[in-house]
């Protein structure tokens, strides 16, 4: 028997709904960091406890309406992790955080991923979970609740 339990096998519906729902949500998360320049982060706690990653640079703009992507690879590489933690049988905990460029300080606002819909997270908790580890040398960020931050549901 293999030490590492075996990851279910979706079937092609369960990945396009998957995916689907993951433009949903992008698209929300879009319109709530509205204009500038904004960095995507993902972390999720896989079911066999493994921690996974993704960033990714982007740019939003209103007037006229436009998102370019600093990397292709990095934001499909978000898309895709960010689906599986919504989907949620591969992953155990997922947590979506934007960091928006500003003067004289960077902001952040972020969402969990909690039964299928991301969640905006408190300020407690984004708080500490932007704050950089001791002895790094690292921007702080300025947080702040996203005033119309979507919940999306499936």
């Amino acid at each position: 028997m293999s030490a590492r339990p075996e990851l279910p096998r979706l079937g092609d519906d369960a990945i396009a709904a998957a995916m689907s729902h993951t433009l949903t949500a992008l698209t929300a998360v879009f319109q709530a960091l509205a204009d500038g320049e904004h960095t995507l982060n993902l972390v999720a706690k896989l079911t066999d406890d493994t921690l996974v990653a993704g960033r990714t640079d982007l740019s939003i703009g209103t007037e006229p309406i436009r998102l370019a992507v600093l990397d292709e690879g990095e934001f499909s590489a978000l898309r895709a992790l960010l689906a599986f933690a919504l989907e949620g049988s591969t992953v155990r905990s997922a947590v979506l955080v934007a960091t928006t460029a500003a003067e004289p300080n960077p902001r952040a606002c972020g969402w969990i991923v909690h039964g299928g819909w991301l969640h905006p997270m408190d300020t407690a908790a984004l708080q500490a979970a932007v704050v950089p580890c001791p002895g790094v040398s690292a921007v702080l960020r300025e947080v702040y609740p996203r005033p119309g931050s979507p919940t999306v549901r499936r």
